[in-house]
């Protein structure tokens, strides 16, 4: 009997602990420096080897991957088109909102047909190769890497959300140029650029060969030299500071200056048509944010969870204190004031977002209102440019002053979640402050320069081949009507 006991008992243990590579990574402890970054990511739950099979991707991983995903896509369409469909006048309207709905599905095709290859493929520190065109080679079957040694999710999924990631990107832009640009310009010059920045960019920050390559000291060195530029550098961007926010923001203010301001700005009353439609679209703007900021950590677990909160109380912050500025400055709070907050902290806690403290969080929502609020208006008037929906005001700035923080916060005196060693499988010691936050600001130069570079010579290409603006008279009469020959609204 006590044979068969000890039988029982042993098939028992195998049975729980094969169980457990399957379970939901919550149900086990998850070290706090999981991070999207080549020094600073998700630790193991235990310091044990890597089993020789290869890792089947976690059910709850997968499944929290594709809601975050579809959170994305929410941000777009129709988040995005109504918050910037808001702060339009009423004949353009529609214009906006089909500028961001077709932005979003061309962008998605050319994600699959070529982006996510240049993008997510071993190439050189710039760009990737195009091994993966028409997404080839990916199966049902196919994994990608997490953050945790041994943890792996579907590959197709994972297409899916940096593709989504990519579309919101480009339709940020349009906000800079809004009420005046060609439509058929806008098209090519998302192509071009989307081609020529964004990819660059995403494989300069993101791209890596996953944590199981870093068994040693020495394999570490050889899997980072085959990473993207930036993280070779060691930046942190947990979910976008540099990729999305201040990439587009340069995009933008580069297009504002070139496409020339709006006929009467300055003059005429430009003044939003519906802030109930923007106060919508950035509701669902911080609703699909959680996908943006929490799927980053690729995994259903307590780094999750701390970009969720993170995400949700430096946006909190952020609108508070920005309506508060404007209160003490203007003398009434404005629901524009509430609103365009709520998308400052949302931005400024982005490259954050997983690694930084709940204090860390709130200061950085602090910040954003106050310094974003300044960025809409006395930066803007020092810049002279017609950014006509404040995209770098709100989005470059606040990438910046976000991108720059998480130097700051992310220190593990400071409440953050430091630099992972992957090799020791433990949180390095000896943060330095200061020395991330250079590297922070080698990132945010890096990508102001090259995407501000290609900005430029993508508008010449197009203004030379097909024209960036509008004629006066249909300008004055709306882009609804003159370019898609409808409106959005009928008295």
């Amino acid at each position: 009997m006590r044979k068969y006991l000890a039988i029982l008992l042993t098939a028992l243990t195998v049975g729980i602990a094969g169980g457990a590579s399957s379970a939901w990574a919550d149900d086990k402890p998850v070290a706090a420096a999981e991070a999207a970054a080549p020094a600073a990511a998700a630790a193991p739950a235990a310091a044990t080897a890597a089993p020789a099979a290869t890792p089947v991707p976690n059910r709850g991983d997968n499944a929290w991957l594709m809601v975050a995903t579809a959170f994305v896509i929410l941000m777009s369409i129709p988040g995005l088109a109504l918050f910037y469909g808001g702060l339009v006048r009423s004949k353009n309207m529609l214009a906006v909102l089909m500028q961001v709905f077709i932005i979003f599905s061309v962008i998605s095709v050319l994600w699959a047909v070529y982006g996510y290859s240049v993008a997510f493929t071993e190439g050189n520190a710039f760009f990737g190769s195009l091994d993966k065109l028409f997404l080839k080679g990916i199966t049902p079957d196919s994994v990608a890497a997490t953050f945790s040694k041994g943890v792996v999710v579907s590959e197709f999924i994972f297409v899916a959300f940096q593709g989504a990631f990519a579309a919101i990107t480009c339709g940020l832009i349009v906000g800079a140029f809004a009420e005046r640009i060609k439509f058929s310009a806008v098209l090519l010059f998302m192509v071009l650029w989307f081609s020529f920045s964004y990819l660059p960019m995403t494989h300069m920050v993101w791209y890596w060969t996953g944590p199981d390559a870093y068994t040693t000291a020495e394999a570490a060195e050889k899997a980072t030299a085959t990473a993207g530029y930036l993280f070779q550098k060691g930046a942190l961007d947990f979910a976008g500071g540099t990729v999305v926010h201040i990439n587009a923001a340069i995009a933008g203010l580069i297009g504002a200056y070139m496409v020339g301001k709006r006929v009467g700005y300055g003059k005429d009353s430009m003044a939003p048509h519906s802030l109930t439609m923007t106060m919508i679209g950035a509701s669902l703007l911080w609703f699909g944010w959680f996908g943006f900021n929490a799927g980053s950590a690729l995994e259903a677990n307590g780094t999750a969870a701390l970009a969720f909160v993170n995400t949700w109380l430096a946006t909190a912050m952020a609108a508070t204190s920005w309506m508060v500025t404007e209160w003490l400055v203007k003398g009434k709070p404005s629901m524009l004031g509430a609103a365009s907050g709520a998308v400052a902290g949302l931005v400024a806690i982005t490259p954050a977002a997983g690694f930084v403290g709940v204090v860390g969080a709130l200061v950085i929502g602090l910040a954003a209102g106050v310094i974003c609020l300044w960025g809409v208006n006395g930066l803007k008037k020092l810049l002279g440019a017609d950014d006509s929906l404040d995209v770098f005001g709100v989005h470059g700035v606040g990438g910046i002053l976000g991108a720059l923080l998480t130097g700051v916060f992310a220190a593990p005196s400071l409440g953050g979640s430091g630099i992972y060693d992957y090799v020791a499988n433990k949180v390095a010691d000896n943060y330095d402050i200061m020395g991330q936050v250079m590297i922070q600001a080698t990132g945010v130069g890096v990508t102001l320069i090259w995407s501000g570079t290609v900005a430029f010579v993508c508008y010449k290409i197009v203004d030379i081949f097909i024209g960036l603006r509008v004629p006066e008279d249909e300008e004055r009469e709306g882009l609804d009507i003159t370019s898609h020959g409808e409106s959005a609204y009928h008295s």
